[in-house]
């Protein structure tokens, strides 16, 4: 029976270390200043679905354009020329934003969210367990250059790290930037992990079993204890029918050696966190927020997902302000 239990331990750990020798191996050939130099989107040049809502203060658009989901609002009344960029986060698409694009909208922001490749309703390109922050950094750069007017770039959770990355390897020339509960500066797997398996033991034994970070939210119950507050206006199963697949490299790579934030950045931020966060402490947020010389809030009540928790309309009008404050035309 020993002789036994030692064959199945040595494959276990085997199957670990290989896993985590591949993890490794794909973090170290990765150079986010390279993969910028490559376009990323091989999707064809076409327009697969677009239409449009009309109502009294704006219309919505939804285009698939090569590759690529977005959701604009555009406001009857515009009152300012700089339009509003959205990036999701983990599991997250272009949807997770609705409630603030259109509270923005009517505020007279022009507005966009787009879908990262294999999430939403943009075609997956690359398979997701191969998908890294410096191959969505590719689109997001790419997303940006789109706009005549550079727009304020607003990040959820991996979107804020994906925030970080495009002032430190593309450009330090935006507006203003909102980083929305946003993996911390300086290392989001320390920040994280204790507090993810506090709530779910069991993932890390999943994750490793499915090569990807699916587990996290593999019930809508796990997928409301990450991301919702008590109070949101979103049920853990609307927002789990909403979630995809994601890459278990990523939150790996926003730690040393493979990240280290940059300094003395000079485009305004605010950073936003939610007191009852299940996924980023508020601690490591203020820390953020002192690197980055940027202002911090602190959202009453909410969870990770600020934009659907029960005060999503104040949270939406404290950035409203503070954009205005940003004198942003």
């Amino acid at each position: 029976m020993k002789k036994l239990f030692k064959t199945i331990f040595g494959i276990l750990a085997g199957y670990v270390i290989g896993q985590q020798a591949w993890v490794l191996w794909n973090l170290i050939k990765n150079d986010p200043n390279q993969t910028l130099l490559e376009r990323a989107n091989k999707a064809a040049d076409e327009v697969a679905v677009k239409e449009t809502k009309r109502r009294k203060a704006y219309a919505m658009q939804h285009v698939i354009e090569n590759g690529i989901e977005r959701i604009s609002y555009l406001p009857t009344e515009r009152k300012h020329e700089t339009p509003l960029l959205f990036q999701h986060g983990m599991f997250h698409d272009a949807w997770c934003w609705h409630l603030w694009q259109e509270r923005l909208a009517e505020l007279g922001w022009e507005n966009h969210a787009i879908s990262l490749p294999g999430h939403g309703n943009s075609p997956t390109q690359r398979s997701i367990q191969l998908c890294t922050l410096d191959y969505y950094l590719n689109f997001l750069r790419d997303e940006v250059a789109r706009y005549k007017r550079k727009p304020v770039l607003l990040g959820h959770s991996m979107g804020g790290a994906l925030t970080q990355w495009y002032l430190k390897y593309v450009g330090d020339d935006l507006p203003a930037v909102v980083l929305v509960a946003p993996w911390v500066s300086h290392n989001a797997l320390v920040d994280g992990t204790p507090r993810i398996l506090r709530l779910d033991p069991a993932l890390l034994g999943w994750v490793i079993l499915s090569w990807d970070a699916s587990p996290w939210i593999r019930t809508p119950e796990h997928t409301g204890r990450l991301f919702l507050g008590p109070r949101a206006v979103i049920t853990p199963e609307e927002l789990h029918a909403h979630l995809g697949p994601e890459s278990g490299l990523v939150p790996y790579q926003h730690m040393p050696p493979f990240w280290y934030p940059a300094e003395s950045i000079i485009t305004p931020m605010l950073v936003l966190a939610g007191e009852q966060d299940a996924v980023v402490s508020v601690p490591g947020l203020r820390r953020t927020a002192l690197h980055y010389n940027a202002n911090f809030a602190l959202v009453e009540g909410a969870g990770h997902n600020l934009m659907m928790d029960h005060n999503w309309d104040e949270t939406a009008e404290l950035i409203n302000i503070w954009l205005t404050e940003q004198n942003i035309s």
